[in-house]
């Protein structure tokens, strides 16, 4: 399991490494293909830019201007930057391509200050011009595949970091489910650590935790003890299976006398806890109450069977507001300490 856990630490952290590295790249790309963008924008500016400076050429209207702007956005272009911010593409054929367009460039610059000087009909300026712009569609058509090229890698991108944050939400969600399954696994083996497997209520080490908690005496808090009577008796001679039944019975009758969220547990054998949250004298009393009628009724249900049947016991309790500053273990003490007094004096009644 331990190996298995690592195991899924590791893939984990390296699918988010990878992550990372995707989002790094895809934002460097995405940025790339803005830029391409621009770049295919004025490469194709220069294609009717250029047939324009041909046909005021042609028409004897110069326009050194518009030479020098086409000059502009062919070197912004090839080296980047330059008055248009302009990127340089770094894909060899759009370069090629790009480097035979300027060349050409010059030529046809040179048959236009021919025109100038001796008129377009002695020169080759619309066949020049022709080859120039099938350069510049094709310098076009570079960048067009380049970008592309760009576009098809981050959707591939965009698959692979699709598919690591699938894997990842997956490991995700098996270690939240993992962890939910020990959180309740431990949860059980608490309680069971906890609880009483006979009578179902919390058993000793519970009821000793008591004693260790600190803030239990923040608020007014009523110790009620409880002893069984008669149970060794009934051991001795009906049997520790009849025995063990009392316990249950008694258990049920202190969990229905005493309502929640006030506790209730098993501190021994014989003998039962609870604590009063908020408890007063009145309170207590009213519990004890309570306890006796139903155990009264208990035994008339249970009457004309054995004497060893019926539930006998004998209890003490003590609040804190009678015993200012004192701890848990002290009030507990109290209780238990009048639970012994109810317990002789009952006997000595039977007597």
């Amino acid at each position: 399991m331990k190996k298995i856990k690592s195991a899924m630490t590791l893939i984990q952290s390296v699918l988010v490494i990878l992550m990372m590295g995707f989002v790094t790249v895809m934002i460097i790309r995405i940025d790339a293909l803005q830029g391409t963008a621009r770049v295919i924008n004025y490469a194709g500016i220069i294609h009717g830019a250029t047939q324009r400076e041909v046909k005021l050429e042609i028409a004897e209207r110069p326009n050194d201007q518009l030479i020098e702007y086409l000059d502009e956005i062919l070197n912004g272009l090839k080296f980047g930057g330059g008055k248009y911010n302009l990127v340089s593409l770094k894909d060899e054929t759009y370069q090629q391509d790009l480097d035979e367009q300027m060349k050409y460039w010059q030529v046809l610059k040179d048959e236009i200050y021919k025109v100038r000087n001796i008129g377009y009909e002695n020169t080759e300026i619309v066949d020049i011009s022709e080859e120039y712009f099938r350069m510049a569609d094709q310098t076009v058509f570079a960048a067009e595949d380049y970008s592309q090229s760009i576009a098809t890698g981050l959707r591939y991108l965009e698959f692979l970091s699709t598919a690591d944050i699938s894997i990842l939400i997956i490991i995700m969600i098996a270690r939240y489910v993992e962890n939910a399954r020990i959180r309740r696994k431990n949860s059980q083996l608490e309680q069971q650590a906890y609880t009483d497997q006979h009578t179902g209520l919390p058993n000793k080490s519970r009821c000793e935790s008591f004693f260790n908690d600190p803030e239990i005496m923040n608020q007014p808090i009523g110790c009620i003890v409880f002893d069984l009577n008669n149970l060794k008796t009934v051991n001795d001679r009906l049997g520790h299976s009849v025995g063990d039944q009392m316990i249950a019975n008694f258990a049920r009758l202190l969990r229905n006398s005493i309502p929640s969220p006030h506790f209730v547990g098993r501190y021994g054998g014989d003998e039962f806890m609870a604590v009063i949250y908020d408890g007063t004298e009145e309170q207590v009393s009213g519990i004890l109450q309570k306890l006796e009628k139903e155990v009264k009724e208990f035994n008339h249900m249970h009457h004309g069977g054995s004497e060893y049947l019926e539930i006998s016991y004998a209890c003490g309790h003590a609040v804190s507001t009678d015993y200012p500053n004192c701890s848990f273990r002290v009030l507990f003490d109290r209780a238990d300490r009048s639970m012994y007094e109810n317990k002789i004096t009952s006997h000595n009644h039977r007597k």
